[in-house]
């Protein structure tokens, strides 16, 4: 089955996408437990 040129286009923006929004989820992640980390250190 050939896909044709746009749907590969698209099909591989999206997956870019999803990629950076993994990326930056698990920034997120991080950034949280940072300030868990913080807030029970000032307790």
């Amino acid at each position: 089955m050939e896909l044709r040129k746009e749907y590969s286009i698209l099909f591989n923006t999206v997956t870019d996408a999803i990629e950076q929004l993994n990326e930056l989820a698990q920034q997120l992640i991080a950034a949280q437990q940072a300030a868990e980390e913080a807030y029970i250190s000032a307790a």
